[in-house]
């Protein structure tokens, strides 16, 4: 039996990854005023390297103040650059926040004014830069301000020239700068404007591919933000590593589609959290596991590094769970029953054509009254989800 099996114990090489503003978040919503006091990046990386975690993501406004001059910014990344070498923690992600400010507050790409637009592709191009510098190797770009809450005040179609022209510069000044980044960008549905341009996984794909530089762009879906939506996390994520274009993901815990709870990851929806830890193992994701997440605003301080060992255990417990689940004999029978293995056999053999299928024999009636018997499959999900291995 391994650690992890013994005790969950998380380390480096499990790719556990946090954002500053995760930890750090102050615990204030629209209703009430902070419940904790803000955190030093510092503490940040040291407190979440003796816990295991791999690493540490951050928005430009985490580690410096949003208007701090040149040598205050230096001295911010400088402490932040030597609690990374005191620790061995690593920045595999980074992003820009664009969205804080009131300068934001009609949108940064897609803002109606242009002054503003330029303004936030400067902003981005300059902490792109830190990123590079501190090592990441994935940009995430979140428009959580591109959006409108009437049609009357946004332009949606040339909204998208705009988003699109954004995209198509940030690439040309990573290409030209010959920095080794790609960017990941995250969907959400709304909030915390009505409506967001590109809210789904879908809605993402198909735009990355009008860009100049497809291949630099990819995605960065976040568990709750798809199940705001009412979508299937899961399958999102398989269509995204279909296409190879899970550059990053955000894991946390959503109960349905309500506003974007960030709870722990697997203090949601625990079933399509097991799917997806059983997805992302099967097929070889290499990305962190970040999460992208808010400790609850009830704790204090002791209460926001156990959630975070929360996260960390969680993973490392559905991944053993699945793990067993695909091993079952009994499973491994059931999926034989229920014809999944087929599903990985090409529709047409080797060689054929639509003129062989066209000549095909086939009785749909026998088809029609086989059973599938996927209900004692799930049960068996469901039972090894829930420790029940007999």
């Amino acid at each position: 039996m391994t650690s992890h099996q013994s005790g969950y114990q998380p380390t480096p090489q499990d790719k556990f990854t946090f954002g500053l503003w995760t930890v750090g978040w102050q615990a204030r919503d629209p209703f009430g005023d902070p419940t904790r006091s803000a955190l030093d990046p510092v503490r940040t990386v040291k407190e979440l390297a003796e816990r295991g975690a791999y690493g540490v993501t951050f928005h430009d406004d985490d580690l410096f103040p949003f208007n701090a001059d040149d040598a205050e910014r230096r001295n911010h990344i400088d402490r932040f650059k030597k609690a990374l070498a005191d620790t061995g923690m690593k920045v595999p992600m980074a992003t820009t926040n664009l969205f804080s400010h009131p300068v934001f507050k009609d949108g940064a790409f897609t803002s109606n004014d242009r002054d503003i637009r330029r303004f936030a592709i400067r902003k981005v191009m300059r902490n792109i830069e830190l990123a590079v510098e501190l090592g990441a190797k994935i940009y995430v770009c979140w428009g959580g301000r591109e959006g409108a809450e009437s049609e009357s005040s946004k332009d949606a179609f040339v909204a998208l020239d705009r988003y699109r022209e954004a995209f198509n510069t940030l690439g040309q000044f990573v290409i030209d700068n010959g920095y080794d980044i790609k960017f990941a960008m995250e969907p959400k549905p709304n909030e915390p404007r009505g409506d967001i341009f590109l809210p789904t996984i879908g809605h993402a794909l198909a735009f990355i591919y009008t860009l100049d530089h497809p291949e630099l762009v990819g995605l960065n879906p976040e568990v709750g933000h798809e199940q705001m939506a009412n979508l299937n996390f899961v399958h999102g994520i398989a269509q995204a590593l279909n296409q190879n274009k899970l550059f990053h993901i955000d894991l946390n815990g959503q109960r349905g589609p309500k506003y974007d709870q960030d709870f722990v990851f697997g203090h949601g929806d625990l079933k399509s959290a097991f799917f997806l830890v059983d997805l992302l193992e099967r097929y070889n994701y290499q990305g962190p596991r970040h999460f992208d997440y808010k400790p609850v605003r009830t704790d204090g301080d002791a209460g926001v590094w156990a959630s975070a060992t929360a996260n960390m255990r969680m993973y490392l417990i559905l991944k053993e769970r699945a793990a067993r689940f695909r091993s079952d004999p009994r499973v491994i029978a059931a999926m034989n029953d229920s014809h999944i293995p087929e599903l990985a056999k090409s529709t047409l053999a080797s060689g054929e054509t639509w003129r062989d299928l066209a000549g095909d024999s086939f009785d749909p009636d026998s088809a029609g009254a086989r059973s599938y018997n996927y209900e004692a499959l799930d049960q068996l999900a469901m039972e090894h989800l829930m420790g029940v291995t007999n």
